[in-house]
């Protein structure tokens, strides 16, 4: 593949994957496929993700800023996707994780898992705030009504049992999926938008109390030389320090249990280091090979990580990571396109994995692989994504009631 300049390089690689987003989008709501290839259990063409929709949002506001999207055309397809969710099911306000496009009925991600998922409604509830912050012309107005009254209506407080958030209900099982929202992971973004929410707030003890009761939440631990403040042993996958960090701003983010810049660059780092060290010699990780992270591998899809490592690398892992690691994940972008582009290089963007070692590359993408690679390369360049989600007052309320220091504090 012919070379270019870094931010020639970095513009042809938020374009293309943007596609995903605009030109893959479901054709009747405009929300975000979960996948673009078959997948048995479900109608890929008309089976839509919520979370994946709250990054693409994201995804497409960078487009617009930086004129590869019309920025009228964006704000049309926002609002066609909330007067999509305001008639599509939900619980309590809080939507599941799948959808049928065109329906808005459920779609089960498995058998009891039929009815409200608060996590990911978060990843969408924070696209669609910065949205509202981002359409802040006069005659936007009621857009920006209608987000907020599918922000106000979204019932945290009902997936509160004790000092602790709940991750799934449904109306035919209850609590049935018993799954507890601990850290350390991707979830810190559900904690602070239940706090922060105006309407239906949880209490800022199940942060102190919930988030933290787990016994993979503080760490402390040095992995090739790097401490980790807090996760699972190595880190886990990737995505921990990308999905919650989309909007939220870890630039001088600390509280009582991490400084979470730190955090998520000593992640990306330890990660990157597992794959320079290669224990178990998988073909082609190296300097420019590496990002394990949750995605689609040769024998299913996974979250990979250095202490699941399975060959498969995802171009999403090293992109998504760019504001942390921007000259290590340069290298990786350019081994992706450069040295694999024949291979990897796509209609919407990097395919979502291969494994060098069995000669495999992924058939799709993923909304949730697709939509953390351009909003975090565009906070990287621009810190627009953080800008816009840091800008909600309701967020920085949060942020000051469960006790962070940040730098946005001092605006206000």
């Amino acid at each position: 593949m012919t070379r270019l300049a870094d931010e020639a390089l970095l513009d042809l690689v938020q374009r293309q994957t943007l596609s995903y987003f605009r030109d893959f989008a479901h054709p009747a709501s405009g929300m975000a496929r979960e996948r673009s290839n078959p997948m048995p259990g479900y109608d890929f063409r008309d089976t839509v993700t919520t979370g994946g929709t709250g990054f693409g949002i994201m995804a497409m506001l960078a487009g617009a800023e930086r004129g590869f999207l019309p920025r009228s055309e964006v704000r049309a397809r926002v609002r066609g996707i909330v007067a999509f969710l305001a008639r599509a099911q939900s619980h309590h306000g809080v939507f599941p994780h799948f959808l049928h496009g065109a329906t808005g009925a459920v779609v089960p991600f498995s058998e009891k898992d039929d009815g409200g998922d608060l996590v990911e409604t978060s990843f969408l509830i924070a696209g669609l705030l910065c949205a509202r912050q981002y359409f802040a012309e006069a005659d936007a107005a009621d857009l920006r009504g209608e987000i907020d009254r599918l922000w106000y209506a979204v019932e945290w407080d009902w997936h509160a049992r004790g000092d602790v958030l709940y991750w799934h209900w449904s109306p035919r099982h209850g609590w049935a999926m018993n799954h507890r929202i601990t850290g350390w992971n991707e979830c810190l973004i559900t904690y602070l938008l239940a706090v922060a929410s105006p309407s239906h707030p949880a209490s800022p003890a199940a942060y102190h109390r919930g988030w933290t009761d787990s016994p993979v939440f503080g760490n402390g631990r040095r992995y090739h030389g790097i401490e980790l403040p807090l996760g699972p042993p190595q880190g886990g996958p990737l995505f921990f320090s990308h999905y919650s960090f989309l909007g939220l701003d870890p630039r001088g983010l600390r509280d009582r249990y991490a400084d979470y810049w730190q955090q998520n660059r000593a992640h990306t780092l330890i990660n990157r280091a597992h794959c320079l060290a290669n224990p178990h010699g998988h073909a082609g990780y190296g300097a420019t090979c590496w990002g394990l992270t949750a995605c689609d591998g040769d024998a299913g899809y996974d979250a990979f990580s250095p202490e699941n490592d399975r060959g498969v690398i995802a171009p999403t892992a090293a992109l998504s990571a760019m504001p942390y690691a921007p000259a290590e994940s340069m290298q990786a972008l350019r081994h992706f396109y450069e040295d694999r582009g024949n291979q990897l290089w796509r209609r919407h963007g990097f395919a979502d994995a291969f494994n060098p070692s069995r000669g495999w590359v992924a058939d799709g993408n993923l909304a949730i692989d697709q939509g953390p690679i351009v909003v975090m390369i565009e906070n990287h360049r621009s810190a627009l994504l953080w800008e816009l989600f840091m800008s909600c007052p309701e967020v920085l309320a949060a942020v000051r009631i469960l006790g962070f220091d940040s730098p946005w504090l001092a605006t206000t």
